[in-house]
């Protein structure tokens, strides 16, 4: 317990936090599927089920890190397509995949349905498929956030610590996150449009880990700072949006009213 492990563990806290945003993004939209009175359980259930498998994850990749960065296999088509894989860049290609289709999904649903009360009937999903897909998620988005953690310490028990106290956070902010989006259904939008760059960024730097290379141009990862920024920007054109949005309605029905 020495001044430098705590100061250690802060900052895995702090960043396992923010890594976990999206994260909380796509529990939401997942629970979503399920019976309303089923909800918060099926969060807080994966959740609980996600930091036992953090842990082992964890454990499995102190343990053995070497093998999840040794290649696969490669694939190389003369100047179309050359790559060499190994687990670490096929997780994350694989949860880059699935964000994008998720959120493609649910985005061509919100503006397909014709009645937005009862929109979730055709997306039902059973309580065991919802937990499990959260669970995979789950260890998916945390996947980086561990390497993360590995290479700040060698320290078993501050990684350890750091992911309990993030996954309780998870839990405390779970249902918050979820009643937020079903009471402001305009942002979920928003949300989806932030899990869509978060599948981008996820096949960005999942193709840079594989060494992947299209057509002779290589993939680079997408910046820290660049997604931030993006998301940023998402976020203020939403409110900008949304307060002109506003006043023309109220300008409207101004205008109505002196009619």
């Amino acid at each position: 317990m020495t001044l430098e492990n705590l100061f250690t563990l802060l900052m895995l806290i702090f960043l396992q936090a923010v890594l976990g945003f999206d994260n909380l993004l796509y529990i939401s939209l997942e629970s979503k599927k399920v019976d309303p009175e089923r909800q918060s359980y099926v969060r807080k259930v994966g959740i609980g089920i996600a930091l036992v498998m953090r842990l082992i994850l964890l454990f499995v990749l102190v343990k053995a890190i070497d093998s999840f960065q040794s290649p696969v296999f490669s694939i190389d088509i003369h100047k179309v397509i050359h790559g060499s894989f190994n687990i670490h860049s096929l997780i994350v290609l694989f949860g880059g995949i699935f964000i994008i289709y998720t959120a493609f999904k649910e985005i061509h649903h919100l503006i397909s349905v014709d009645d937005l009360a009862h929109e979730g009937g055709s997306q039902k999903s059973s309580v065991g498929k919802a937990i499990t897909w959260i669970v995979i998620m789950n260890l998916v988005f945390s996947f980086d956030s561990i390497l993360s953690a590995i290479a700040l310490t060698k320290v078993f028990w501050v990684m350890a610590t750091a992911i309990v106290i993030s996954s309780i956070l998870m839990i405390l902010l779970a249902d918050n996150v979820a009643n937020f989006l079903q009471k402001n259904r305009l942002y979920e939008v928003l949300g989806l449009f932030i899990l869509l760059i978060v599948g981008i960024m996820l096949l960005s730097e999942g193709g840079h880990l594989a060494h992947l290379a299209l057509f002779n141009y290589p993939i680079v990862p997408m910046a820290k700072s660049t997604f931030y920024f993006v998301i940023f920007v998402l976020v203020v054109v939403d409110v900008v949006q949304g307060r002109y949005q506003r006043k023309l309605i109220a300008s409207g029905e101004s205008g109505v009213g002196r009619g």
